[in-house]
């Protein structure tokens, strides 16, 4: 049986974004970001949420990685590898996709 995972890709110059109806939300009473999907709920660290926060549904994955390298100060390989894994969980679990 092949691994689901290993089908996903996410190019470089797809650009990913949030499904319909999933969010960041901040919950105040714990303190943390929290990622709202229909029936379902994700914690987020800081890097997941920076990550999220550079999704607006136009600008492509390298765009994005160049953002958050700068910002950061961070190489980009590094921030890619990071970014990638991320996201396409998120598009496995179908909570965002990449056109």
């Amino acid at each position: 049986m092949s691994d689901p995972a290993a089908s996903t890709v996410l190019p470089d110059h797809a650009c990913p974004r949030l499904l319909r109806g999933v969010r960041v939300k901040h919950d105040s009473v714990r303190g943390m970001d929290v990622l709202l999907a229909p029936e379902r709920a994700l914690k987020l660290d800081a890097v997941g949420a920076a990550i999220l926060a550079e999704l607006d549904g136009t600008s492509s994955f390298a765009e994005i990685v160049t953002r958050l390298a700068a910002r950061y100060n961070a190489p980009a390989e590094q921030i890619a590898g990071d970014a990638r894994s991320f996201l396409v969980s998120l598009i496995e679990r179908r909570m965002a996709e990449a056109a």
